[in-house]
Order: structure tokens, then C-alpha cells, then sequence
């Protein structure tokens, strides 16, 4: 813990530095403030997304996951196919589910809130979340590793899940809607 809020705070300082730095402008009018500032926040969300896939890597190559990812960074694993039809943006779902962290702490569950259901493409979900079951159909059972970025980002969902934190969904799809 004290090194991810370590983490948390160098990202904070650095973005308050940058945020501050004066808006110079080069020999030929350029501002360089804006575009140092700019490079700098990319190199540090390269460093953390890097660090995470990092984590990630080595949490699924502990437990012998056989697991793919996508070119935004979800990690995934249909360990039931279903047989139903395939999950479309614009569809309700329903599904059963536990989010974890990486450490093992069941943060929420459907066996304590009951199934949960959203239309995707609607937003107000996880952005890997709506990823993820774009892959599935009705009746199928997976198992996805949301990044930070893909998750609830800096600051975390401010109740169960921590700042930068990873998480891992298992869900079952139960129903689909038009």
C-alpha cells in the first residue's frame, strides 16, 4: 500500500509541476510550456500503464491463467463459451459477478448485491467492463482483468476499490436483451 500511494502522490506532484510551469513561448512563437507539459503527462501514463501491465503479468503467470489481451489492455479468459446469442452494443444485460482485487480482497459480488445489468455502449460501467462482454453470449462465463485505465482510474470507485487499482471480474451472462 504505501508504494501505490507513494505512486499516486509523485503522479499529483509531477501533474502540479507541469500544470504550473510557465507557458514560454521559442524563438519562433511556439508556446513550450503546453507541449513540455504534455509530453511529460504522456511519459508518466506510459510508465504507469507499463508498471500495471507489469503486475498483471505476473498475477496471471502465478495462477497458470491462460489469458488474452486486447490492444487496450483487458486481460480476459472465456472459460464457458455460452450457446446463446452474442452480446451487441445497444443490448441489456443481466449478469452474476465478483470483482476482486489483485491481492484477493472480494470487493463487490452478486451473491451480496444481486445480478447486475446495464445496456452497453450506454456507459456508466467500467470501460473494460463494456469491452469485455462485447466478447461474450448468453450463457457464457469469463474472467477479465481491468487496468486502472480501464477501471476506475486515479482515484478509484472512493468506497472498495483503491486508487490505480486493478481489478478482476468473473461473471456469467444471463440474459440479453434487445
Amino acid at each position: 500500500m504505501p508504494c501505490k500511494h507513494f505512486i499516486l502522490r509523485s503522479f499529483i506532484l509531477i501533474f502540479i509541476i507541469i500544470f504550473f510551469s510557465c507557458n514560454r513561448e521559442n524563438e519562433d512563437g511556439e508556446k513550450t510550456g503546453i507541449s513540455h507539459s504534455k509530453k511529460s503527462l504522456e511519459a508518466v501514463n506510459r510508465l504507469l500503464v507499463e508498471k500495471d501491465t507489469e503486475q498483471i503479468k505476473s498475477f496471471v503467470e502465478r495462477r497458470g491463467w491462460n489469458m488474452e489481451v486486447s490492444e487496450s489492455g483487458l486481460w480476459y479468459m472465456i472459460y464457458d463459451e455460452g450457446n446463446g446469442k452474442q452480446v451487441e452494443k445497444g443490448n441489456a444485460i443481466t449478469f452474476n459477478y465478483n470483482v476482486w482485487l489483485l491481492n484477493g480482497t472480494l470487493c463487490y459480488s452478486s451473491d451480496e448485491s444481486g445480478a447486475k445489468s446495464f445496456v452497453v455502449g450506454k456507459g456508466g460501467v467500467e470501460t473494460g467492463l463494456e469491452e469485455g462482454v462485447l466478447l461474450l453470449k448468453h450463457g457464457s462465463k469469463a474472467r477479465f482483468i481491468l487496468p486502472p485505465h480501464l477501471a476506475y482510474g486515479l482515484i478509484g470507485d472512493e468506497n472498495r476499490i483503491p486508487a490505480r487499482a486493478s481489478i478482476i471480474y468473473d461473471i456469467e451472462i444471463l440474459k440479453i436483451e434487445k
